[in-house]
C-alpha cells in the first residue's frame, strides 16, 4: 500500500497493488468520477482550473481525452476565464456520459490540434482560440484570443483561414470580428477588457504595453495603454497592487518615474472595467488638456 498523491483510478491502482479497495472505499479517500478518486486534502479547488482538468481528464478510459476550452489555455498559461468553469474534454466519436463539471464534446481534432501540456493532452492554442471565440459573446471572444495569441506567439489573422475551412461551424461568425477586435500586446484579460471599453466609448486607440523612454532615451517602464503624443497612459490595478505591500511600493516609484518623464498615469479598477464610461470621460479629458 502506498499514499497516492494526485488523482487516480481506483481499478488501476488496486490491480497494480498501490491501494486497497477498503482503503479507496474509506474515509480518507475521495471519489470525483466513477472510478477516479484522490486521498482527502489532495483535491483540486473548485477555483483550480488545471487540477480540476488533471482529475478530469482520468474520467474517459480508452484513448487519452483532450482538454479544451478554459482549461487548456489555463494549461497554456493563458488564463482567460472564471476559474470556476467546466472543464472540456474532447473525445472524438466516443460516447461518453457527461458529469457534474464536465462537457463532452464529440468533435475530431487533427494531428497538429493537439499538444501535450506535462502528462496531459490538450488543443493547441490555435485550436484553443478557435472554440472560445466561437462559443463567446461580447468581449469574451478577444479576451480569449488575445490571451492565447500571446501565449502561442500566433497571429489572430490565421482564425480566418480555420473560418474558411469550416464555414458550417457552430459561432464561426463571430471569429472576423473578434480578429478585427484582437490586439495580443495586451498582457492581461483586464488589459484586454480596458481597451475595448475605451474604444467602446469613443476613445481614441491607445497602445498596449508601449515602451516609455525619457527624455535621453533611457527606458522608464511598459505601460499598460498608451497615448504617447498625449504623454497619458492607462493602468490597471488589479486587487493585488491594493493588498501587496511590495506590489504597492513598486508601483508608486514606477508612477513616479512616469511622471518625471512627463506621463500622467490614470488608474483603471475593477469597477472600471464594469462600468467603463466614467473611466472614459477621465481619459478624454486628460488627452484634452494634454492636447491644449
Amino acid at each position: 500500500m502506498e499514499d497516492i498523491r494526485g488523482p487516480f483510478r481506483a481499478s488501476e491502482a488496486i490491480a497494480a497493488g498501490r491501494t486497497s479497495r477498503g482503503r479507496v472505499a474509506g474515509p480518507n479517500t475521495q471519489r470525483l468520477f466513477p472510478d477516479v478518486h484522490a486521498s482527502v486534502g489532495q483535491v483540486a479547488e473548485p477555483s483550480d482550473l488545471a487540477g480540476r482538468a488533471r482529475e478530469a481528464a482520468l474520467y474517459v478510459k480508452g484513448a487519452p481525452a483532450v482538454i479544451g476550452g478554459y482549461a487548456a489555455a489555463e494549461l497554456h498559461g493563458a488564463s482567460c476565464g472564471p476559474r470556476t468553469a467546466p472543464v472540456d474534454l474532447i473525445v472524438g466519436r466516443r460516447r461518453v456520459r457527461p458529469r457534474p463539471g464536465l462537457r463532452i464534446h464529440q468533435d475530431v481534432l487533427a494531428p497538429d490540434e493537439v499538444v501535450a501540456a506535462g502528462d496531459l493532452l490538450v488543443t493547441s492554442t490555435l485550436r484553443t482560440a478557435w472554440d472560445l471565440v466561437r462559443r463567446l459573446d461580447g468581449d469574451g471572444g478577444v479576451v480569449a484570443l488575445d490571451a492565447l495569441a500571446r501565449a502561442g506567439t500566433f497571429d489572430p489573422v490565421e482564425l480566418l483561414a480555420l473560418a474558411q475551412l469550416h464555414p458550417r461551424s457552430r459561432g464561426s461568425r463571430r471569429v472576423a470580428d473578434a480578429v478585427v477586435r484582437a490586439d495580443p500586446r495586451s498582457a492581461s484579460p483586464p488589459e484586454t477588457r480596458m481597451r475595448l471599453g475605451l474604444l467602446a466609448e469613443g476613445v481614441p486607440a491607445a497602445v498596449p504595453q508601449l515602451e516609455v523612454r525619457d527624455a535621453r532615451g533611457w527606458f522608464v517602464a511598459h505601460v499598460d495603454l498608451g497615448w504617447e503624443e498625449a504623454k497619458v497612459a492607462a493602468e490597471y490595478q488589479g486587487d493585488h497592487h491594493r493588498t501587496d505591500r511590495e506590489q504597492w511600493m513598486h508601483d508608486q516609484a514606477r508612477f513616479a518615474e512616469l511622471a518625471s518623464a512627463g506621463w500622467l498615469v490614470l488608474p483603471c479598477t475593477a469597477l472600471d472595467l464594469r462600468f467603463p464610461h466614467a473611466f472614459a470621460v477621465r481619459v478624454l479629458a486628460a488627452l484634452a488638456e494634454r492636447a491644449r
